[in-house]
């Protein structure tokens, strides 16, 4: 910005103005008078009107103190303000100050700073004692904010401001994105024309114009043919101009004075509407004669506009935010539609439907994946792959808007009945598909105030340019263009972009990410197989071992043997039969009553609510329920011919399973005099590996048994149930002898599998071995024992024994993994030095992996 200090006859050359902007700075209007100081002297610049004022000559005036003119409290408050300027652009105000010593007349003045100077700008008080600006705004800002519309807003803030400023007319101008602008509300006096509606080229306000609205909020002109008056003297001593962009009697360029002149207006008053620091739009106020507007009432007009600012702003933004929320509904809405889809030929009418909702066209059309789609009207495929050509050209990424086609893609202007407009949203990683929608050419009228080809015309004074004099309505009608795209419109389609972008990479992706899935279920597939092979041997290996204690002979133990493995066998046929899914408890004891009862099995009779059990409670239940059918077969109620078995279920309040086996009318019961491993199943197992609970009583008229199966191990009743597994029970510890490994943990959820594991430790050397089936008991025993070795299966059914091996690993306590998974190479990375013994192990096997741990 260049300043110039000039005098009344100075010729200027403006043939450049629109890029070099100049100011007229070295004038201050008649009503008021500038005192420049540096310090508290005085240094430079006071206006030629002073004495008008303060009845002192500004050329003598220059180089005094001003506590030697000014009335010290005077000087005091203006001191004060002084402390409170917090911007370089910031402006504070006095009222009714007792400026002279001596005198009672009252002024109003205004304080800022300009470089190295404060400027203080005085005026006359009025007669009205009313200093308190902000009481004329109070009632003005609660009539706007009832407005829900920018139009409601700004026609009854033009009402109020003309109210408080009594000018002729009070327009609301409203910059475009071009920079032109238009009166979008009015408020005028009777027998004055309307500007309503009119538009304005950006040539009528300068760029540099625009910075200064920006910067100082008002400015008004009191008589446009006033002789104002200069500073004095024209230059600072160090040679700069005065600069007086905040000041408020600085005097306007002899180019604006004679706009306002050929327009026929006599005083003007401007006051910015700044929307998050940019200036938005003015008031313009005109009036048709000389008009002084008092101080007071300038700065509420002033307080008025920045207020009504924030309520605009407001608007706005709910608006932008209910066009978010519409946007964010369309989303789910495609996403929901367009969930399972293969294709966006399949989905195409459901995307347009739903852009359409949001975003007002005339057509849809697609390029996807080589393909064209198109709904509504649009151009041809092969007028729509020009224009994707063209899309190309574009920022990458990016949604592109135009409501004139035919300017960035001159073939377009053949077909602009059917596409002047366009939004372009990119819906792939790199330029190559699109979704485009389309509007219609719109032939519309623009009324102008003048021809805005012609603002300007050559002046008689050479190469100056004068301001245009023509202000009569010129209607332009436009062609080639279609309803401009709102800037909400073109936000909706880049959020719209992100959404359509993961609907079409989703649905190209498809066929891919199904074989990777595909893939990764065979893998998982494979390495469960495994796991449970190995689990199955490791098991089979186990009921052998334990089964040959109690066998007297091998045609015993044949039968035994081959008794519970033949259980386990039906349990697992049943589980596959419905792909692994929970089955049938009931199902469970009519198919081992029936293999080994025979006859005798309508002599047990099932009452209560049949229970869904998961595979891991199926399987444990159907060896409890295959030894307590065996023993009642043998030793039992079923061992004559005529007991009977009485077996009841019952959902408890917990949802778990509750299992009463009554036994009546057979042989005389005795308590066993030995503990076998049959025994040991039924009164072991489901407390071991399902964290239930088992009881037995021997009553002298049959055998008393009650089970209970946790709510997590049944799947339903009559209805879904809640699982609220019960803590595990500790199985019962043994006798050891002393040897020479100490005490030894195993962790495993498999009660058979753990109870030869602790055979085979025992054998190995245990002094004593601890036995438990989840992480919570395992870090219970290693809290109140002293852990020499332990053997770790992996997975625990719904968790792992990792905490326990990193427990293990911090106290440098040696231990082996102990897994059913082919895959042990995450183990490996994470426990390098525990070996890993692979399901089914025997003796040899565990003793490598034991010597290995303690070696390590």
């Amino acid at each position: 910005m260049t300043n110039t200090t000039v005098s009344p006859d100075t010729k200027i050359d403006l043939s450049n103005c629109d890029r070099e902007p100049i100011h007229i700075l070295g004038h201050v209007q008649q009503f008021g008078c500038l005192i420049a100081v540096n310090s508290d002297w005085i240094i430079s610049h006071a206006s030629d009107n002073t004495s008008a004022f303060l009845e002192l000559n500004a050329k003598d005036i220059i180089g005094d103190s001003l506590s030697d003119i000014f009335d010290s409290a005077a000087l005091g408050q203006i001191r004060a303000r002084l402390q409170q300027l917090d911007s370089p652009d910031a402006v504070e105000r006095l009222f009714g100050l007792s400026l002279l010593p001596g005198n009672d007349r009252r002024f109003n003045a205004g304080v800022h700073r300009s470089g190295p100077y404060v400027i203080i700008e005085i005026e006359a008080g009025g007669d009205d004692k009313r200093t308190d600006y902000t009481s004329y705004v109070r009632p003005m800002i609660d009539r706007v904010r009832r407005a829900r519309t920018v139009e409601e807003l700004c026609k009854i803030a033009a009402r109020q401001m003309k109210a408080l400023t009594g000018f002729d007319r009070v327009m609301v101008y409203r910059f475009a994105a071009d920079q032109s602008g238009e009166v979008i509300a009015e408020a005028v006096s009777p027998n004055i024309d309307s500007f309503l509606g009119l538009h304005y080229p950006a040539s009528d306000i300068p760029q540099q114009a625009r910075d200064l609205y920006r910067r100082n909020l008002l400015r008004i002109i009191s008589n446009v043919n006033e002789k104002v008056s200069p500073i004095i003297p024209e230059r600072s001593p160090d040679g700069e101009p005065l600069d007086l962009s905040m000041s408020g009697l600085r005097a306007v360029s002899p180019i604006h004075i004679e706009y306002l002149k050929n327009m026929g207006v006599e005083a003007s008053l401007s006051v910015s509407i700044l929307r998050r620091e940019k200036l938005w739009g003015l008031f313009a106020c005109h009036h048709y004669s000389p008009r002084v507007l008092p101080y007071e009432i300038r700065s509420a007009a002033e307080l008025f506009a920045q207020l009504f600012s924030f309520i605009l702003d407001q608007i706005l933004t709910d608006s932008a935010n209910a066009q978010s929320q519409r946007t964010q509904v369309l989303h789910d809405q495609l996403m929901s539609q367009l969930a399972g889809g293969r294709s966006v030929k399949e989905h195409f009418p459901a995307v347009v439907d739903a852009l359409s909702s949001v975003i007002e066209n005339d057509g849809v059309a697609a390029w996807v994946d080589g393909e064209f789609l198109s709904l509504g009207t649009t151009p041809t495929r092969e007028e729509f792959m020009g224009i994707v050509r063209m899309l190309h050209t574009t920022a990458g990424g990016r949604v592109f808007a135009t409501d004139e086609l035919g300017e960035v893609h001159p073939p377009a202007r053949d077909y602009l009945d059917r596409a002047a407009g366009l939004l372009a949203v990119p819906v792939s990683r790199r330029p190559r598909d699109y979704i485009v929608l389309f509007r219609q050419e719109i032939n519309k009228s623009v009324k102008w105030a003048g021809n805005p080809e012609k603002p300007v015309t050559l002046g008689p004074n050479g190469p100056r340019l004068t301001p245009r004099k023509s202000f009569e309505l010129w209607q332009e009608t436009v062609h080639g263009q279609s309803e401009p795209w709102t800037s909400a419109q073109v936000s909706a389609a880049e959020q719209l972009r992100v959404t359509l972008l993961e609907v079409v990479l989703r649905m190209s992706d498809a066929a891919h990410q199904d074989r990777i899935r595909a893939n990764e279920r065979q893998e998982l597939l494979i390495a469960e197989l495994n796991h449970r092979v190995r689990n199955i041997l490791n098991l089979i290996r186990g009921v052998v071992a334990q089964s040959a204690k109690d066998a007297a002979s091998v045609s015993e133990l044949s039968t035994v043997i081959g008794g519970r493995i033949h259980a386990l066998g039906r349990a697992h046929d049943q589980l596959t039969q419905d792909n692994w899914a929970p089955s049938s408890l009931f199902g469970l004891i009519r198919t081992e009553v029936d293999a080994y009862l025979g006859k005798k099995a309508s002599r047990v009779r099932i009452s209560g609510p049949d229970a869904m059990l998961t595979p891991t409670a199926f399987s444990t239940m159907s060896l409890v329920i295959h030894e307590m059918t065996t023993n009642s077969a043998k030793y039992g109620a079923l061992a004559d011919s005529r007991g009977e078995i009485a077996i009841t279920t019952q959902e408890a309040d917990d949802g778990s399973l509750a299992i009463s086996w009554r036994e009546s009318g057979g042989p005389a019961v005795q308590a066993p005099t030995r503990k076998g491993f049959g025994t040991t199943i039924i009164e072991n197992s489901i407390p071991h590996e399902l964290s239930g609970t088992a009881e037995t009583r021997y009553a002298l008229t049959g055998l008393e048994a009650d089970f209970t199966v946790p709510a997590k191990f049944v799947s339903s009743f009559n209805a879904a149930s809640s699982p609220t597994p019960e803590a595990a029970s500790k199985p019962p510890g043994k006798p050891a002898g002393g040897i020479e490994m100490g005490n030894v943990l195993i962790v495993e959820d498999n009660m058979i599998i753990a109870l030869d594991a602790e055979d085979l430790l025992r054998n190995a050397g245990a002094e004593s071995v601890l036995v438990s089936s989840s992480v919570e008991e395992a870090q219970r025993e290693l809290d109140s024992n002293d852990i020499a070795f332990a053997l770790l299966d992996v997975n625990l059914g719904s968790e792992t024994s990792e905490p326990i091996a990193a427990a293990l690993s911090e106290n440098g306590t040696p231990f082996v993994f102990a897994t059913g998974y082919g895959d042990s190479a995450a183990l490996a990375s994470k426990f390098p030095g525990a070996p890993i013994l692979q399901k089914p192990y025997d003796e040899n096997s565990l003793t490598d992996a034991i010597a290995a741990a303690l070696k390590g």
